[in-house]
């Protein structure tokens, strides 16, 4: 049976209180990328009336943005552009730019964040909204490569005889990326351990 901290409120707990909770994380954090997979796997027969399933379009989505040399770190960020979708009807990108943010650079965790405003530029005008939204960000750094993100691997990615490498193919590079985040306010505390 595992240790575990015993104050009820936060104010009341001690140093080996905290002890006990980091080791939990540190443990509970190495198995991220396994929860990820699973998560993941969610999307598997989910269509939503699209022509493929959303795991299909993620495994699509990566398998165009790898083929076309992409690192690993923006070929995972393509895999899981689309991950919030179960949980995050209204937000999916910032469901999965939560979860990347702190593996990864600010330029990907932005095209992520941002890509469904400049997706949208593909379908909103169907939808009575503004397909422009996406000019709000025009004079933005990532900007452009939101806009090849979006043209040349989601967009793209909706081919029921398209390439789709199997989530196996993925799996090295996703547990290289989640390995060790880049920043957190936590790193310094669980990396001292």
């Amino acid at each position: 049976m595992s240790a575990h901290a015993t104050f009820t409120h936060m104010e009341d707990g001690t140093a080996d209180d905290w002890r006990i909770i980091a080791q939990d994380f540190v443990q509970f954090a190495a198995r991220l990328p396994d929860r990820i997979l699973t998560h993941l796997k969610l999307l598997d027969g989910d269509f939503g009336g699209f022509p493929i399933d959303r795991l299909t379009h993620s495994l699509q989505t990566a398998t165009l943005a790898y083929h076309d040399g992409k690192d690993e770190e923006y070929v995972i960020c393509a895999l899981l552009h689309d991950i919030g979708d179960t949980l995050g009807s209204y937000n999916h990108p910032d469901i999965a730019a939560a979860m990347l943010k702190p593996f990864v650079s600010a330029e990907n965790h932005w095209m992520v964040e941002k890509h469904g405003i400049f997706q949208g530029y593909y379908f909103f005008h169907h939808l009575g909204m503004d397909r422009h939204l996406r000019e709000q960000f025009k004079d933005h750094p990532q900007y452009q490569a939101t806009i090849e993100f979006c043209a040349r691997y989601d967009a793209a990615a909706f081919d029921p005889e398209g390439e789709a490498l199997p989530l196996e193919f993925f799996e090295p590079m996703l547990r290289r990326v989640f390995a060790r985040p880049k920043q957190s306010i936590y790193m310094e505390a669980t990396q001292a351990k």
